[in-house]
């Protein structure tokens, strides 16, 4: 025989269900990974007390100003990221929540990860390098070119490690004594790609004194959602714009694109 529930006992058993979701909901690890600002580095200086381009097989010459590679700090792929986290990280202007897999590729642990941003890194400024001597019209064979950024993964400093060679290499200043910052894949043949985290990524090259940014163009208005006071955006496609663009800018002569 079945016996009549009350209101209160149908809230209570009807609720049940719903506080178990909620408590999973708190306290089950979600599939993101929160992200703040991250270093930044001058590619025309040093890092860790070792220059970062190094050039042999042709003559070089002083720069002034910096090019500062910049990246983002994201939680750990093995982290664990609840509820609270996101909620809090959503009200906070220098912390932004991303999907894991959009950081880190998926279904790896965390030293194939590593290994996985190395390569990148490594194939990353080969091609900054092959779209440099390629811009300059030097022979790859004749010139020797290091590149060395530790603690560092990732193909997005590729932009930044192609200008810092052409800025010692080719003639004139390209920064004009200014901090330019910036982010950007980069191919062999020079073309300039997406990245990820670029508002992140100004607000860390604002904080390190940047006051021009060089952003890929397709991320134009991700740049401009946070945009620090005081950076200038300058959107790229390729290498030699981003050169033209700097150029233009030093010497105030012809037109520097906006976003």
């Amino acid at each position: 025989m079945l016996s009549r529930l009350t209101r209160p006992q149908f809230l209570v058993v009807c609720g049940l269900p719903v506080v178990a979701l909620l408590a999973t909901a708190v306290f089950a690890p979600l599939p993101f990974s929160v992200a703040r600002p991250g270093l930044t580095a001058d590619v025309l200086g040093e890092n860790r007390g070792a220059e970062v381009i190094t050039i042999s097989g042709a003559p070089t010459h002083g720069t002034s100003g910096q090019l500062r590679m910049t990246t983002i700090e994201a939680t750990g792929p093995d982290a664990s990221v609840r509820l609270g986290d996101v909620l809090s990280s959503w009200f906070d202007t220098d912390r932004a929540v991303m999907p894991r897999d959009a950081v880190y590729p998926s279904g790896n642990n965390v030293r194939e990860i590593e290994k996985y941003n190395q390569r990148q890194m490594k194939e990353s400024q080969d091609s900054a390098t092959a779209a440099a001597l390629g811009y300059l019209g030097m022979d790859g064979d004749g010139v020797d070119v290091k590149l060395r950024l530790k603690d560092v993964g990732g193909p997005s400093a590729g932009l930044l490690f192609s200008l810092g060679i052409v800025d010692k290499l080719g003639a004139g200043d390209l920064t004009g004594g200014k901090i330019v910052a910036g982010t950007g894949t980069i191919t062999d043949d020079g073309r300039v790609g997406a990245v990820g985290g670029v508002p992140l990524k100004t607000q860390a090259a604002r904080r390190d004194g940047a006051t021009v940014f060089l952003v890929p163009k397709a991320e134009c208005s991700d740049a401009q959602a946070e945009l620090p006071k005081g950076l200038r955006l300058i959107p790229v496609t390729t290498l030699k714009g981003a050169v033209d663009s700097l150029k233009a800018l030093e010497s105030g002569k012809g037109s520097v694109p906006a976003c």
